[in-house]
């Protein structure tokens, strides 16, 4: 299951979900809204990571996105291995991200953050994220493994 992997492009694609998280989440474009929507003041200077410094936070969310990388290596390597290898190519990796996306990645926090009381839109503009990185990796690792 892991013959055929190309772990560089887990990398690669690792490395590009860690960068769109950045530019997502950046100070110029959803930071404030989602800081908004998490209930805090826009300018306060609570840490979002909580009592985590910021390097264990970006630290643990690159890592993160590695194993995200790596998982959905073999699920293209999977799909790769059902078809002809022909026959997949970098548009199947980025359906086979957005169903990924959709169907796992954005679903499975939404329970979390109702009961957690933050509503639709902090869920949106998390998993916005999340199912673009899918597609983003999808794309990469169908190219880079076919």
């Amino acid at each position: 299951m892991l013959d055929g992997i190309n772990w560089i492009g887990v990398v690669v694609a690792g490395v590009v979900g860690t960068v769109s998280g950045g530019l997502w989440f950046g100070p110029k474009t959803f930071f404030p809204l989602w800081w908004r929507l998490m209930g805090h003041e826009p300018g306060s200077t609570t840490n979002p990571g909580g009592n985590l410094s910021m390097g264990v936070v970006f630290g643990s969310t690159f890592v993160a996105q590695i194993v995200q990388a790596a998982a959905m290596a073999v699920v293209i390597n999977l799909a790769m291995r059902a078809g002809s290898a022909t026959s997949f190519g970098v548009v199947d990796g980025l359906i086979v991200g957005l169903v990924a996306g959709v169907g796992f990645t954005a679903t499975a926090p939404l329970g979390h953050r109702l009961f957690g009381g933050h509503g639709f839109g902090v869920w949106a503009l998390e998993v916005g994220n999340d199912i673009l990185n899918c597609v983003l990796m999808g794309g990469i690792l169908a190219y880079m493994q076919g």
